[in-house]
């Protein structure tokens, strides 16, 4: 027996000699401005976890001395980073929209395709006819691949029921999914994502609906499911779905019913929803092409996360996104989402994200990889638990096969992670495919 190994804490994974990327020091709460920059890059470094948390930090040398496991993993020098963390997705839907890709590449708009039945009200009426179990089923495809990917939490809205029991059926197959699936989820119930067409005269009387009956059946479906996590509300506050007015009106009955607020704003049009969301104590506010000055002055100085969507712009075909660095250069904390679709963001990498971010909005790597950790962490409100890597945390970790963790986002198109680790577990690498599933499940 070496000297001092009887006292050794014993621990139920020890990962070591890695680049690690931990933000401990800073990420007691988001981080805004020049604070993006810093990762907080400890070489040689190690991690110990016991009963699913991270129960010490530090050089190599010291953690093996202090602590003792089973299970040891030599990453070589490679990237160890938080898991990613995916703070706006639309995951649960059923159908596609492959045909409407192909109009949108010969050069149809969105008003054209929504007048011949399609956009998301195709969506809609997909999602509307399948059964929970199947949206379900999708919904676990889906997921698995995010995990491949280096997300370990994740949040999904619904909004492609657009009337009662199909919302709160989205809102079940959500609560199931956060049940079954090693991907931590964040439900946001947002039947307020677009006017349906039995109430395209009335869009005044849908967003009654939605106050009195649809937001009190959520939060008591939510009740009963004894949740343990923040949950949310959203609205889309745009032109031709809902105007300043009617997203105020949904946001404060969420907010007294006891929601979180999230707003999908200033995407293509600025409607003042920015400040209207602020007012309300948002948790986030979404896309951000069109915010002006006033608006982001009043975001760097809240505590609200602005969330910035590269890949749906990229999917249009745009050389137009929102003014990331003008966002982070002002003082704002900033995170980026892929906004996971069927029809703006058909994409599930936040690895892609990132790369788009950092081509087209001038976003630095540490920036970006900021912005899908310790930022986007608190854009679900469970800063405090996840996001970063110190003691006390979640121990969800991602093993990157790389050995400068600005190759994550200098190289794209494929996948660069070798493991990730999920409450201390490692539920993608070595017995899964590189697709995420288990091979018993195959």
């Amino acid at each position: 027996m070496r000297r001092g190994e009887f006292f050794a804490m014993t621990v139920d994974l020890i990962i070591y000699n890695a680049q690690l990327l931990t933000h401990e020091e800073t990420s007691k709460r988001p981080k805004k401005g020049s604070e993006m920059r810093d990762l907080g890059v400890l070489k040689d470094g190690a991690v110990a976890i016991k009963n699913e948390k991270i129960v010490a930090v530090g050089n190599s040398s010291e953690i093996m001395k202090k602590h003792k496991s089973k299970v040891c993993i030599d990453v070589e020098g490679k990237v160890v980073s938080p898991g990613f963390v995916e703070c706006h997705t639309h995951a649960v839907f059923a159908g596609d929209r492959l045909d409407e890709f192909e109009q949108k590449i010969k050069g149809a708009d969105y008003l054209e395709i929504l007048a011949s039945g399609g956009g998301i009200l195709s969506t809609v009426r997909q999602t509307r006819k399948a059964s929970l179990h199947e949206l379900v089923a999708l919904g676990l495809e889906r997921l698995d691949k995010m995990l491949a990917s280096g997300i370990t939490t994740c949040e999904v809205k619904t909004g492609y029921g657009l009337d009662t029991d199909s919302e709160i059926k989205m809102l079940k197959a959500i609560l199931e999914l956060r049940r079954s699936h090693e991907i931590e989820i964040i439900p946001t119930f947002m039947p307020a994502h677009a006017v349906p067409p039995e109430f395209k005269e009335n869009p005044d009387e849908y967003v009654d609906l939605i106050c009195e009956e649809m937001l009190p059946k959520a939060l008591d479906l939510i009740k009963e499911s004894e949740f343990d996590a923040p949950f949310f509300t959203d609205v889309f506050c745009e032109k031709n779905a809902f105007n300043l007015e009617q997203s105020r009106k949904v946001l404060s009955r969420a907010k007294e019913l006891g929601f979180r607020l999230k707003a999908h704003v200033d995407e293509f049009t600025n409607l003042g929803g920015s400040k209207m969301a602020l007012s309300l104590g948002a948790t986030s506010i979404d896309h951000l092409d069109e915010i002006e000055d006033e608006e982001i002055k009043l975001l760097a100085n809240s505590e609200t996360i602005g969330v910035i969507t590269p890949t749906v712009n990229f999917n249009f075909g745009s050389c137009k996104f929102a003014n990331a660095r003008k966002l982070i250069d002002s003082g704002c904390a900033i995170a980026i989402s892929t906004d996971y679709n069927p029809g703006s963001s058909p994409c599930m990498s936040l690895q892609m994200a990132m790369a788009v971010a950092c081509r087209y909005q001038k976003i630095l790597p540490a920036e970006a990889l900021n912005a899908v950790t310790v930022n986007a962490s608190f854009a679900l409100g469970v800063g405090q638990k996840i996001g970063s890597i110190g003691v006390g945390k979640q121990a969800d970790l991602v093993i990157f096969d790389v050995k400068d963790y600005r190759e994550i986002v200098y190289e794209f198109g494929a996948n660069p992670v070798e493991k990730v680790i999920k409450k201390g577990k490692i539920v993608f690498g070595n017995e899964r495919d590189n697709f995420g599933r288990r091979e018993s499940d195959l």
